[in-house]
This record gives structure tokens, C-alpha cells and sequence, in this order.
């Protein structure tokens, strides 16, 4: 099972809204790479354009807050985004990131101790987030082996494939 993801980080703040991960005037597609291309770009119009595969989201408290669209971490993962840590997480968000396969981690104070473009590691099985650039380490509530399983198999669609056998 794959646990741990090493990325350089993203940082924003608070109450980053499902509106600014992907705005509204982009919702008339359900096209991931497309969704990609204007990810974040209402509040960092550099993100698309620089985002590498297997950076981190770093953020504030109620990241994911607003609508429940599942364009919002789905356009996250397709960017290229490994995790995304934050203080905390809108509900909706956290389990519409969950199934669609994309890890989340919570952490109190690491957001503030953490600068855009640290080196983040993330230990989802043990619970573990590692800046390396600061030489910090963290612990913070891990996933259970079924929600690993869900996140490595891409999501809840593409994990109940696989368990029903189908392709």
C-alpha cells in the first residue's frame, strides 16, 4: 500500500472556499485535466501553471468551506496535488476528498509553522507529516487500513470496482 507522499508545499490561508479551488464559471465540465488547468486560480493565478506532481496543499482552519461540489478536490488531485493539510477541514470537503481518493491530513499548528516550498513528507499509515525543510515532525490521526485502501484505489467508485471484480 502506498503511505507516504514527498512534495513541495502550497501555503494558504483560512476559509479557502470550494469558489476559489475551482470557480463557478468552470463547473459546465466534468473534465479533470480541464478542472485542473483553473484550479486555484481565483486566489493564486500562479498554482495551475507551476503546480508539480506530488506537491502538497499546506492550509489554514475550514479549508474546502462553501458549496459540496466534488469539483473542488477533484480538480486538487488532477492538478497534481498528492495531500492537502490543513488546521481543519469542512465536512463535506473531507469526505467528498475521501471518496474521490484524495488524502487529507489534519494537524493543529503545522500550517503555521510551515512556509511555501517546504519539503513535506506525509506518513498516511502511521499518521506522520515530516517538514524537512524545517526538520519538523508531527503526528496527527491516521487512516484506518480501508480508508488507505479506498484513497490507493483512487476513490470510492474505483474501490468498489475492484472488490466487485469489475474493470
Amino acid at each position: 500500500m502506498i503511505n507516504t507522499f514527498k512534495g513541495n508545499s502550497w501555503k494558504y490561508k483560512d476559509d479557502v472556499d470550494t469558489d476559489v479551488i475551482i470557480p463557478a464559471r468552470y463547473l459546465n465540465t466534468s473534465d479533470e485535466s480541464e478542472l485542473a488547468k483553473h484550479c486555484m486560480e481565483d486566489i493564486d493565478s500562479a498554482f495551475a501553471l507551476n503546480v508539480k506532481p506530488g506537491d502538497i496543499i499546506v492550509a489554514g482552519e475550514n479549508f474546502g468551506c462553501g458549496s459540496s461540489r466534488e469539483h473542488a478536490p477533484i480538480s486538487i488531485k488532477a492538478s497534481g496535488i498528492t495531500v492537502v493539510i490543513a488546521k481543519t477541514f469542512a465536512r463535506i470537503f473531507y469526505r467528498n476528498a475521501i471518496n474521490i481518493g484524495l488524502p487529507i491530513m489534519e494537524h493543529p499548528t503545522m500550517p503555521d509553522e510551515c512556509d511555501k516550498g517546504d519539503v513535506i513528507e506525509c506518513d498516511l499509515g502511521n499518521g506522520i507529516i515530516k517538514n524537512l525543510t524545517k526538520n519538523k515532525e508531527y503526528q496527527c490521526a491516521k487512516f484506518s487500513v480501508e480508508i488507505q485502501q479506498l484513497i490507493q484505489d483512487g476513490g470510492l467508485v474505483n474501490h468498489t470496482r475492484t472488490k466487485l471484480g469489475v474493470k
